[in-house]
């Protein structure tokens, strides 16, 4: 019995810069860059397909990040953040075959460049006071969701907790606990639409072995970088983001 696995060399051009990049984004530094690993799969495989293969180094990338920030995440925080994430993955689950996920991930692009925009153009003053409870539960809701269809969910929860001008670390033990949260309630709905098939495991066991890779330099980064320069590079991986999904979304209206 042979190893069913993609054997496309096309496909593991794209598909190993993205485990690298979403490795670094999974160890919360330049999180915005975590969003593009499901767009550049997409370039030779469906998005669905790209989603599912995913999963298993997601789960790698989550247990790892766990143990690296354990007890640096903001507790209070997540209490808030964690059922509206949740909220998300339930919608996702029930529309999946309704929506085009590109288009989706188009939405959320266009978001993603409006808060940059506001935040670059307009910034808040040191004593501003963070984002309204009901704004942060629309968007991660809206997380939740993206993350389920496109695993693109850093760009909506960002929009709220960026403006909260927390500590690099505590950031990064933070998101890394909301997305183990999310990742882990996608594994039954995915299962049951069908998307983790053989091929699709396969494909991601060959690929697992830069899953520590680009967690380890992105947790490297994280220790021994600046505030100001971390976030900094956090916005400039949110536009490269928004304007990949902006584009995607844009081809899937043609």
């Amino acid at each position: 019995m042979t190893f069913p696995l993609i054997t496309d060399w096309q496909f593991y051009a794209a598909a190993i810069p993205a485990v690298l990049l979403l490795g670094i984004s999974k160890s919360g530094f330049g999180s915005g860059f975590g969003s593009l690993a499901v767009p550049l799969m997409a370039l030779s495989v469906t998005v669905p397909r790209a989603a599912a293969i995913l999963m298993p180094i997601l789960f790698v990338m989550d247990m790892m990040g766990l143990a690296a920030y354990r007890g640096k995440w903001d507790t209070k925080l997540l209490r808030f953040l964690v059922p509206f994430g949740l909220v998300g993955t339930v919608i996702g689950t029930l529309s999946f075959k309704l929506l085009d996920a590109r288009l989706v991930a188009g939405i959320v692009g266009a978001v993603t460049l409006v808060f940059l925009a506001q935040r670059l153009l307009f910034p808040p003053r040191p004593d501003s006071p963070p984002p309204p409870k009901w704004l942060g539960a629309l968007l991660t809701t809206a997380s939740g969701f993206t993350s389920f269809v496109a695993h693109a969910g850093g760009p909506p929860v960002n929009a709220y907790v960026l403006p909260l001008r927390m500590a690099p670390v505590t950031f990064a033990a933070t998101m890394g606990v909301f997305f183990t949260a999310i990742n882990m309630a996608k594994w039954i709905p995915y299962g049951w639409l069908g998307l983790l098939d053989l091929r699709n495991m396969a494909t991601s066991v060959a690929l697992l072995p830069f899953a520590p890779v680009g967690v380890f330099l992105g947790m490297k980064l994280a220790r021994h970088i600046q505030p100001h320069v971390f976030y900094r590079l956090v916005y400039a991986g949110m536009f490269l983001t928004g304007s990949k999904l902006v584009w995607d979304g844009f081809l899937a209206g043609r």
